[in-house]
């Protein structure tokens, strides 16, 4: 371990033996996380936060461990916070970061079925999630943005990896985007939902797209095998009624959020 500080924030920085400050710094989760903490910290300055009376402040960051993809560049970062108050009080800051990622919450529709019909069809995914500790995963198509950073370029590529299909950004509809709160949200938090915010920086956009498709093909596309195999990859397509969705995916907290979502929306007529 080496300990160093950021000269901006005054902030002492321990990191692991192989990785450096100029590392970390390029890694946009990282940034993300910070800038964001720093700013949600400030916000105790009004004299309505909670906090207001005895501020917490962030006063020490060890990284702990960190992981490098195939490319080289910086995958996932695991780092342990000190944020605490005059009087010693703690909060809770143990991290894995890891930066955002898009689901996709994906509709089929008989064509021999009237406009106004509620009969849909989802496609699920199942697939090896070795850390849950699975060889046969059900859950949405989901996957990481990548350092671009296009949210709607990202969902547009995993439905092309993972389903086979090829759209248009322009045909995806960002769910998280028109589902967010219209009240001031003055900590600058994405408008995405967070899986596991006790531990993980993860969030995740959610949008949905429907295609109507002729309902033979309907068959054909369950058990379809896709996925890039070079990125170890195996993935089985499952096409289940959108009323059972609920029941397919219940593991899956992304399945469970859209669901949640488009439903919501749609009570709402904002779909």
């Amino acid at each position: 371990m080496s300990t160093t500080s950021f000269s901006d924030l005054n902030i002492p920085l321990s990191l692991p033996e192989g990785l450096s400050q100029e590392q970390l710094l390029e890694f946009k989760p990282f940034n993300s996380w910070l800038s964001t903490l720093t700013n949600s910290l400030r916000l105790q300055a009004d004299a309505s936060h909670p906090f207001n009376e005895d501020p917490y402040a962030l006063r020490f960051i060890t990284v702990q461990s960190y992981d490098v993809f195939s490319n080289k560049r910086l995958g996932f970062v695991k780092l342990t916070a000190t944020v605490s108050n005059s009087t010693g009080s703690k909060l809770p800051a143990i991290a894995f970061l890891r930066g955002p990622s898009v689901a996709l919450l994906v509709m089929l529709i008989p064509d021999d079925v009237p406009p106004d019909s509620n009969e849909r069809y989802v496609v699920l995914t199942v697939q090896p999630r070795v850390p849950a500790g699975s060889l046969s995963f059900v859950e949405l198509p989901a996957g990481m943005v990548d350092d671009s950073g296009s949210f709607k370029g990202a969902a547009a590529k995993e439905m092309e990896e993972e389903l086979g299909i090829t759209i248009h950004e322009d045909e995806l509809t960002d769910l998280s985007e028109l589902a967010s709160p219209e009240e001031d949200d003055s900590e600058g938090l994405p408008k995405a939902m967070f899986p596991s915010a006790g531990g993980c920086d993860e969030h995740i956009t959610i949008f949905s797209y429907e295609r109507r498709i002729p309902r033979a093909q309907l068959k054909e596309w369950s058990g379809r095998l896709t996925g890039i195999r070079d990125h170890g990859e195996m993935i089985t397509l499952k096409v289940v009624p959108m009323k059972d969705v609920w029941k397919a995916g219940a593991r899956d907290a992304k399945c469970l959020a859209a669901l949640t979502l488009w439903n919501g929306l749609r009570e709402e007529k904002k779909l």
